[in-house]
């Protein structure tokens, strides 16, 4: 089991903590199940960049980035050397804790 610490770019959202998550769900799966948005114009498969994230601690239990998830995420607004995309972020079996940072979503909006 997992435990996930999320914390937001955008301003007035607190930290979310979440606990007793099981592996083999996406980073995104994991957000939208839980009512915490993390836009996805592409559904989940892997062919944009809006599900974009910031793992900051973590990357030993999700699987590597591929050359198809790094070419999108050159394409997200404000890369950093530790984005993922959400939905790419599947948790391998094991267990441990998560720290992910979700970039502003009103750029997404229109807000």
């Amino acid at each position: 089991m997992y435990a996930i610490d999320i914390k937001f770019e955008q301003k007035g959202m607190e930290p979310v903590s979440l606990a007793g998550i099981k592996a083999g769900d996406s980073l995104l799966e994991i957000l939208l199940a839980n009512d915490i948005e993390l836009h996805h114009n592409c559904g989940g498969v892997c062919a944009c960049s809006t599900c974009h994230l910031y793992l900051e601690k973590g990357q030993e239990f999700i699987e590597e980035i591929s050359d198809k998830e790094e070419d999108f995420v050159d394409r997200a607004v404000n890369p950093r050397i530790n984005s993922r995309l959400g939905c790419q972020c599947v948790l391998q079996e094991g267990s441990g804790r998560i720290e992910v940072r979700l970039p502003d979503q009103t750029q997404f909006l229109g807000e």
